[in-house]
């Protein structure tokens, strides 16, 4: 059945040929891409199709129609050998700097849409394919084409904005837009001259599809293929008895099209499958007919194709006829992202039968015929009822049988059809819980003839509701039915409360209320047809099934022209593209595994622990060892130094026990990273287990502290508490945060002669790696040097914890003295790497009627893992900085950092304000609602003031708190809105809306003082080049950029002609970490006074008439006058002021106001951020588009945070949320509708470089305003069943979370379990 010789595999990619005599069938074509043909434009972020870095436009003929079809898919899940006779296009085949930019990759590099650059290609990729199918999108589905990638840097509006270019609907001119014109040379010429220039998209002008496929379609396509190597064989049959021959040779064999869950078994399961086949070959399998009784699909057409098929059915037959059509048409829009259902088969996501597929409950509620066959055996039909699934992901389908087609069936005019899905993520998420319903009345009656409900998410299968579905057969659909069917349903569908998936009073709650949404939407059909008499439901109740009209995101970004007087090449104030975007857009910006692999050239794969806590009884390296291209193992024995990394108080390798999952035990070296990975899967540990503590809840009665605690105290407090008018007492939790950083940790080290090794880090403080690896290696720190080009972002998470991967590679390459490489996996990074630390605030507050703060005690405890690392500083940063930007005269705020058994965790993102400031947030919104007052009035009394003085005793100046709240109350309208808002919310019962406006006051430095301080290096050439070096790392915030526009500026000579290389500890020691949001303000001064430096001694020079820079620089270099120049700056005016008794910890403060309004359903917990104003104090910008870019970019990662990233740990302490199929990041579809930025005018700063000010962190705290927003809606909801006052809302407000604390009588049927009864299947840390 064999044969004996593989086939050889052909495809093109970037239209040229390529021929591989023995694919491996286990690679995939982003391997293949990568490491074969060293494109390394496209990028591996999670390797299960969560991200969109990966994605490629593949494009096929299409030998019916005569047509080529281009369509995106993710490369890290498609098999190369799935690919042949197709052509494959990557970011580098559509333009280059070498040659030209494609005007999609220019488009998103002009309009700032590329940051860290990371997701760029892949973004890239995908508005490309959109394209080539549709040269002028609508702005919709330019987002719907853009949900499958994700963005962790810019918050997506820019890239939106920039891409709507090409959508005529975007352009103010309407239907006058050129798009709708012929070519006017003249329009395009003036537009290049005035600056307004935008790349014009000519389809005409893409590159041919290869004729060899087109020609040779039949040699491609009609051929049967079989591949072998690596004891896996690959078959791709083009019969349907070829098929059968397979499957009834290899029973167990998986049958592939998209790969997109076989691929992920494979890599993340460790599951083996010795035979795939492909399926998407064969006739029958990809047939699509109308019959009599509805549209029959064969099972391996994609996803795509069944929602093009069904929505053209919708356009061209009766309503009556396509309920069914148009239930799942709408699933599939929220089924994945467009690279997934462009791959992946209808007949997969039946026979997958997941618990939680999107489809199958509609499948089954509508009672779908399959058909199934198998060898010598003739059709077999299988209606897809309640028997159909048998148990966890078995079906009645036999192993040798295969699934050939599904009919998805015509609706009649008695029957109704709707489907239902809540998920963490609207878009690209799996269902929390799904639903399909159908209900088929008596001829023009409201009574029930058959009544079929089936649910995803509420067993370990899809399952039916049987009872309800025969015990409400005969009723009339009437008030009263939703009552007796919510009692069916809770017998039907029963959850115990340690069931996997947790939010087990959610999910049943979700099954009711998606009745109630069904029964509101079949009786408001009946009622309009007049079956029903009467108005059966009042107008506000329409809300719970009216579509929240969704329209693309939109927005204004408005910031100060620079100075008339201002000559023109000076750059400072001017929106200058990010100096990497152009390379991110192409591919050729190279980040760590970019790069090229050394002669020898070794990888490594991480071995940890998988227990939380344990003793280490023994290591099995053996098996490990034995598989080909092993070169060995490391661990703490191979350590030439210490064990020890210093900054952290942790060591590299575990010696006898372990403390955390994730923890460090060795690693496996081998010659790729694939047996690396392989290998480090077959080491065996024993342990024996010991007590664990895992969450803060748990430390605290433990006593398990890592220092005495923290205490911040001014004012008296005791005595304060005695003259207030009240008090009240509370508490909130804020949740983990997973940084989600696109690029993993990475580092190359190459060991040289004498001791030396040379480190490349993705690190954000060169100096810290080269000083764990000096420890790590017992050599002095000029042994080591540290170089580091860019990071795919890092966001606090690459400050300390980049050292572990830094730490083992070198170890590694000490040992067998190569260059070695090791690149984390996404599931790898997120266990081995801590979070954003969880917090617990438990506060006691005092305060007048008007709501005037007098008083505040407050108890802060942070959970801080195994090991310290900045834990002690991070709980202590929260308690300095918890009073926001408010005065309170009497405080005490007592700081503990928690010692548990999780991954430590770490700075990130606004370091422990974030969360002390959430807490304050909480405390001011419980005084306001507890007394009914007006929120802007209370914190407007209790705004911090010129001259007051904080709690840790620093005097206020230059305070533009005011200003920024008064320019967001204006812009935002929001008193007007105010009032609509409970307008809206008197109109509607199930849907409520809700508007917060939140003030920020940020102070800006290293708490200690030692820290601030950086260092620049000035090397001016003599043709006048200049090469540019300083101790910032770039990491997507433009500080190269930034740094250059400083250089130009004192230099007075243009940005093109000053270069930044990296940044190195051999050429500026001892650097402080690019965090705290001082990359600018420290590296800035020091650039400027190293280039002060050079035009100083350049003076004499410069008078001549006539002469240029590069005469001067030519005649400063005949006279022997240094042409190279350092720059040093310390921060000024830190730490005690004798003359005012005053403590200056920060060097400024930076402020900013953000309203934001969003709309929530009642029912489900979804929710909709509608629009968002923010106003931000950044000084005299230095470049606008780069801080609204970190404006933007920081509120959308703190949206996450406070209102989607749900960190889940197991009561044992094992992380369950990996990788972005299980985490949750913002995408496209989660920013505001309406995103207006504003940059505060006129508020110069003198305590830094060029007037300017800090902007990384402190706008991420602006988005508390959302989850405040969400919370007044949430009032609103319970207003409706009498409850008033304050109630606690816990980040993230996820909508389990927020559906709970609406209350009504869904909620009040499913009441939480006992604490205690039951072992959770989360816990919250």
């Amino acid at each position: 059945m064999d044969g004996k010789s593989n086939q050889t595999l052909v495809f093109y990619v970037n239209g040229e040929k390529i021929i591989e005599s023995q694919p491996d069938p286990k690679c995939t074509l982003l391997q293949y891409l990568r490491n074969k043909l060293t494109l390394t434009g496209t990028k591996l972020v999670c390797g299960e199709g969560g991200c969109g870095a990966c994605t490629v436009m593949i494009s096929k003929y299409d030998d019916k129609n005569n047509t080529i079809r281009h369509y995106s898919v993710n490369a890290c899940l498609t098999p190369v050998c799935s690919v042949h006779g197709l052509a494959v296009t990557t970011t580098e085949g559509i333009g280059s700097l070498r040659t030209r930019l494609h005007p999609v990759q220019e488009q998103i590099a002009k309009s700032h849409g590329s940051q860290c650059g990371f997701c760029t290609p892949g973004m890239v990729m995908s508005m490309y394919t959109l394209l080539r199918n549709n040269p002028q999108p609508t702005m919709l589905q330019i987002e719907k084409y853009l949900e499958g990638n994700l963005c962790r840097c810019t918050g997506y509006r820019p890239i939106l904005q920039g891409y709507g270019v090409f959508s005529k609907e975007n352009c103010s001119m309407g239907e006058q837009c050129c798009k709708n014109k012929p070519n006017d040379n003249e329009d395009a010429k003036s537009n290049k001259e005035n600056g307004n220039y935008i790349p014009p998209y000519d389809p005409t002008q893409e590159p041919i599809f290869p004729p060899d496929l087109k020609v040779n379609y039949k040699e491609y396509n009609e051929k049967r293929l079989m591949f072998e190597t690596n004891q896996v064989k690959w078959y791709r049959p083009v019969t349907l008895t070829d098929l059968l021959d397979l499957k009834e040779e290899y029973p167990d064999s998986k049958i592939i099209i998209g790969n997109t869950e076989v691929g992920i078994e494979s890599r993340f399961k460790n599951m083996k499958y010795p035979v795939l086949i492909n399926a998407s070959h064969v006739p029958e399998l990809t047939d699509i007919n109308f019959t009599e009784d509805g549209i029959k699909f064969g099972a391996s057409v994609t996803l795509s194709k069944v929602e093009e098929v069904l929505e053209k059915a919708k356009e061209e037959l009766p309503e009556a006829r396509c309920r069914i059509f148009t239930a799942v048409a709408e699933m599939l829009k929220w089924f994945a992202g467009k690279q997934i259902r462009n791959t992946a088969a209808v007949g997969g996501n039946i026979m997958t039968a997941s618990p939680i597929s999107d489809l199958n409950p509609l499948f089954q509620a509508s009672s779908a015929k399959l058909e199934v066959v198998s060898k010598g055996k003739s059709i077999r039909k299988v209606i897809m009822d309640s028997e159909f699934f048998r148990g966890y992901r078995k079906t009645v389908v036999k192993p040798t049988e295969i699934l050939t087609s599904v009919n998805i069936p015509f609706t009649s005019k008695n029957e109704y059809f709707e489907s239902y899905k809540q998920a963490l993520r609207k878009d690209d998420d799996i269902a929390i819980v799904n639903a399909g319903m159908r209900v088929i009345f008596e001829n023009e009656s409201d009574v029930i003839k058959e009544l079929y409900l089936s649910y995803g998410g509420m067993a370990p299968t899809t399952v039916m509701a049987k009872t309800a579905m025969k015990k409400l057969v005969g009723r009339k659909w009437d008030n009263e039915l939703v009552s007796i069917a919510c009692q069916y349903l809770e017998d039907d569908l029963p959850l115990k409360p340690d069931a996997p998936g947790g939010t087990v009073e959610y999910r049943r709650t979700l099954t009711t209320s998606f009745f109630f949404k069904f029964y509101l939407s079949v009786a408001q059909q009946l009622s309009i047809k007049g079956i029903i008499r009467g108005n059966p439901i009042p107008r506000s109740h329409l809300s719970a099934i009216e579509p929240a009209e969704l329209q693309p995101c939109k927005g204004t970004q408005v910031y100060e022209l620079v100075s008339a007087a201002q000559k023109d090449d000076n750059p400072i104030g001017r929106p200058i593209v990010h100096t990497s975007a152009y390379q991110q857009t192409t591919g050729e910006a190279v980040y760590i595994d970019d790069m090229l692999p050394l002669k020898g050239e070794l990888f490594i794969a991480p071995v940890y622990s998988s227990r939380a806590h344990a003793s280490l009884l023994n290591v099995d390296t053996s098996a490990a060892l034995q598989i080909p291209g092993v070169k060995g193992y490391i661990d703490h024995t191979d350590i030439p130094g210490q064990n020890k990394m210093a900054i952290i108080q942790e060591e590299l390798f575990a010696v006898e026990e372990v403390t955390c999952e994730g923890c460090l035990i060795g690693g496996i070296v081998a010659t790729s990273s694939e047996i690396a990975r392989e290998a480090s899967k077959c080491v065996k540990i024993e342990y024996q287990d010991l007590p664990a503590i895992i969450t803060i809840e748990d430390a605290i009665l433990n006593h398990s502290y890592f220092d005495n605690p923290i205490i911040y105290n001014t004012g008296d407090v005791d005595s304060g508490f005695k003259n207030c008018d009240d008090i009240l007492e509370g508490e909130v939790h804020l949740g983990a945060q997973e940084h989600f950083y696109l690029e993993t940790q990475a580092a190359i080290a190459i060991p040289k002669e004498r001791g030396e090794m040379e480190i490349y880090s993705s690190a954000q403080n060169a100096s810290e790696v080269q000083h764990v690896v000096s420890d790590i290696l017992g050599e002095a720190n000029h042994k080591v040097k540290c170089c580091i080009k860019r990071l795919g972002g890092a966001f606090g998470g690459k400050e300390t914890q980049a050292t572990h991967v830094a730490a083992m590679a070198a170890v590694a390459a000490k040992k067998y003295n190569k260059p070695v490489r090791m690149v984390l996996e996404r599931d790898d990074d997120m266990i081995m790497t801590g979070t954003r630390h969880p917090f617990l605030g438990k506060y006691k507050v005092g305060f007048s009627r008007e709501g005037r703060i007098s008083c505040l005690e407050l108890d802060l405890y942070n959970n801080g893992g195994n090991s310290v690392d900045l834990s002690v500083a991070v709980v202590s940063e929260g308690g300095r900085n918890c009073y926001n930007a408010y005065t309170i005269p009497n405080l005490r705020v007592r700081c503990r950092a928690c010692k548990t058994n999780i991954r430590s965790n770490t700075a990130f993102r606004g370091f422990g304000t974030v969360q002390g400031m959430f807490i304050m947030e909480n405390i001011m919104q419980h005084i306001i609602d507890e007394n009914s007052l007006e929120s802007t009035k209370v914190r407007e009394l209790n705004f911090i003031r010129e001259g007051d003085r904080t709690h840790y005793n620093q005097i206020i100046k230059d305070c533009n708190l005011r200003s920024c709240w008064e320019e967001c109350l204006r812009k935002s309208d929001y008193y007007t809105r105010k009032t609509q808002v409970e307008q809206f919310n008197r109109d509607n019962r199930w849907r409520k809306r809700g508007i917060s406006i939140i003030p920020v006051q940020y102070g800006i430095g290293f708490e200690l003082a030692f820290m601030n301080q950086a260092g620049a290096l000035v090397n001016v050439y003599t043709d006048g080049s200049v090469l540019l070096t300083h101790g910032g790392i770039e990491m997507g915030q433009g500080l190269y950029t930034k740094m250059i526009q400083v250089a130009s500026a004192v230099l007075g000579i243009p940005m093109d002609k000053i270069h930044t290389s990296d940044s190195s500890s051999n050429i500026v020691p001892n650097t402080s970490p690019t965090a705290a949001s001082t990359g600018s303000d420290l590296n800035g001064m020091a650039v400027k006074i190293a280039c002060e430096k050079i035009s100083k001694r350049l003076e004499p020079y410069k008078n001549e008439k006539g002469s240029t820079w590069n005469d001067w620089v030519l005649k400063a270099y005949n006279d022997r006058v240094g042409l190279s120049a350092t720059g040093f700056y310390k921060s000024p005016g830190l730490g005690h002021d004798p003359t005012t008794d005053s403590n200056n910890t920060h060097l400024y403060h930076s402020y900013g106001a953000g309203c934001s309004e969003v709309e929530i359903d009642c029912l489900t917990g979804d929710h909709t951020v509608l629009r968002t104003d923010l106003v931000f104090d950044v000084g005299t910008s230095i470049n606008p588009s780069i801080d609204i870019g970190q404006i933007e970019g920081a509120f959308v990662q703190g949206y996450g945070l406070y209102m989607l990233e749900d960190y889940k740990i197991s009561p044992s302490g094992n992380l369950i949320t990996k990788g972005p199929g299980n985490y949750k990041i913002p995408s496209v579809g989660n920013i505001p509708r309406q995103f207006n930025v504003s940059l505060l005018k006129d508020a110069p700063n003198t305590r830094a470089v060029y007037s300017s000010k800090a902007v990384g962190e402190p706008p991420l705290l602006l988005s508390v305003s959302v989850i405040m927003a969400v919370k007044s809606a949430i009032k609103a909801a319970r207003h409706e069943t009498g409850r008033r006052g304050h109630f606690r809302l816990d980040s993230p407000a996820t909508p389990d979370n927020i559906r709970m604390a609406c209350q009504d009588e869904f909620t009040k049927q499913f009441p939480p379990a006992e604490k205690g009864t039951y072992r959770p299947w989360s816990v919250k840390l």
